[in-house]
């Protein structure tokens, strides 16, 4: 190629066009063949390889950036021969050169970041948010080295003067530096993870995180929309995060029947033989009964004396049932608080809340267990006498009006 470059030197006498022309030609051939030729056997050799890391860099293009740099470099070798702009087509050549270096490491932090998530301890500390301020630093100090080619003065005298604009870049990358600090506070304190269930109403998002970047995170709601919101924002406005609960190993039921006013009694003896043959009620009913026995019997209280004395009631009963039932529930978890307690009354009767946690903290399975347990107690309210309060329905007032 050198003496097919001396014959046409001598030719034309070095004129700057066929100069030119044996540039672009020279580097137009040596970029076809380590793009068409050497890549591809690079590309063969990686994919055959045991290794996976050396695949990321294929999959994230740090080869073929930095394929078109032999040809640049080569051509690059010939500007002097250049009279009229050879400046110019070298301090060109050397930006290109430089900005193409500038994104081939920039996208080898990406394979970084990449190999660093495959690794089992990396799990819920993801280091994205830090390896995009490298590539901010790494573009900006790409950019002055840029602009001091152009100027043709050091480097230096550029970052001398950043104390004078300061402000502006203070007020340019106000989100980038709010962000930064936010992902270092975050990874820190481990306020939110990728695979996190978080809450955050005022964006209207409500699922998992599926990416914790520098400037934002995203969670895939659970109707597979997917919210952005800025990581600062973590900071200044408040979330719920739902980890706490899967460590804790069980889900909350916290769930109102709302029992009819009118359907609360007194248990009668009838009441009471029937309670005593449920399983579960049997030795809570004896107890009770002489618990309150001896208790009216201390205050002279007589037998048939509702107002005075204690007296077993069905919902207290039936209170007492569901405990027993409770504890008896496989999908309940028994560490965890359990209880049935009384709301206070209002225009829709009195709230019998149930409250207790699931073992299975999946949303399916804890749904499952839920319906489970409010089905049985549903259709078992009958037999201690209680009504569920339900608004009248317009069928109900048509069954009122024909009577």
């Amino acid at each position: 190629m050198l003496n097919i470059y001396e014959i046409i030197k001598n030719s034309v006498i070095n004129n700057d066009l066929y100069t030119l022309l044996f540039m672009i030609v020279s580097g137009g051939l040596i970029y076809l063949i380590v793009a068409k030729i050497i890549l591809p056997i690079v590309y063969y050799l990686i994919r055959k390889s045991p290794t996976h890391w050396d695949d990321l860099l294929i999959k994230y293009k740090v080869l073929s950036q930095l394929s078109l740099m032999p040809s640049l470099l080569f051509v690059k070798q010939y500007t002097y021969l250049l009279s009229e702009f050879q400046r110019f087509i070298d301090k060109s050549l050397t930006i290109v050169l430089l900005w193409l270096f500038v994104v081939a490491v920039n996208r080898f932090i990406r394979v970084i970041n990449h190999i660093y998530d495959e690794l089992p301890q990396s799990k819920g500390k993801p280091i994205k948010g830090y390896m995009q301020v490298v590539e901010i630093l790494i573009y900006l100090i790409g950019i002055i080295i840029v602009i001091s080619i152009v100027i043709e003065r050091s480097p230096w005298v550029l970052l001398s003067g950043l104390g004078a604009i300061s402000a502006i870049l203070l007020l340019i990358f106000k989100e980038t530096i709010l962000s930064f600090v936010a992902s270092v506070r975050i990874s820190s304190n481990q306020l939110i993870e990728v695979g996190d269930w978080v809450e955050m109403p005022q964006y209207d998002a409500n699922g998992e995180v599926i990416d914790i970047a520098l400037h934002n995170f995203q969670i895939q709601n659970w109707d597979k929309t997917i919210t952005s919101i800025p990581t600062h924002r973590l900071l200044e406005e408040s979330f719920k995060n739902w980890k706490g609960m899967h460590r804790a190993g069980g889900r909350r039921i916290m769930r109102n029947i709302n029992i009819d006013l009118t359907s609360i009694q007194f248990c009668d003896e009838a009441m009471l033989e029937k309670f005593s043959k449920i399983r579960h009620l049997k030795g809570y009913i004896d107890s009770k009964l002489k618990e309150i026995e001896a208790h009216n019997k201390e205050l002279g209280v007589a037998e048939g004396d509702k107002v005075n004395g204690r007296h077993l009631t069905n919902i207290g009963t039936f209170r007492a049932y569901i405990n027993f039932y409770l504890e008896n529930h496989k999908g309940i978890n028994q560490d965890l608080l359990k209880m049935a307690r009384l709301m206070e009354p209002g225009p829709n009767g009195v709230p019998l809340q149930v409250y207790a946690f699931t073992k299975d903290t999946l949303w399916l399975k804890y749904e499952a267990t839920q319906s489970d347990i409010f089905d049985h107690l549903l259709a078992i309210m009958p037999e201690f006498g209680l009504r569920v309060f339900q608004q009248p329905s317009g069928n109900d007032l048509s069954k009122l009006a024909r009577r």
